[in-house]
């Protein structure tokens, strides 16, 4: 991940709504959900959702697909691996002690479930 890339996303989960509902879709895993019912669960208006889910997805956080008369969303965990990367790809410096356990965090997570 280059730079602009890294700072297009991390200002687009800059904000309480947006990392929410983030969060949730990660929490929702490949299956990903309807953004109806992120709504709900977040308790914010469909129509600031919208350009929420808009601004993540610029930032290619999130992904969505039609599903009948829905629109599901899911997190881009592609993205959001490299944006892990991205930050700890300097890390330590010559002391890897710093980073094991941020290491070890990482290498148990997969869609959706960590540890």
């Amino acid at each position: 991940m280059k730079s602009k890339q890294a700072i297009s996303a991390l200002s687009a989960l800059a904000h309480d709504g947006r990392l929410a509902a983030f969060r949730l879709l990660v929490k929702a895993g490949p299956s990903g959900m309807a953004a109806g019912e992120i709504a709900q669960r977040i308790k914010m208006p469909p129509s600031t959702l919208s350009t929420n889910l808009l601004l993540l997805s610029t930032a290619r956080l999130v992904t969505s697909r039609r599903e009948g008369r829905s629109i599901i969303y899911t997190a881009d965990f592609d993205t959001m691996g490299s944006l892990l990367g991205f930050l700890i790809e300097d890390c330590c410096n010559g002391s890897p002690e710093v980073c094991a356990p941020l290491a070890g965090v990482l290498g148990t997570c997969s869609p959706g479930k960590c540890r």
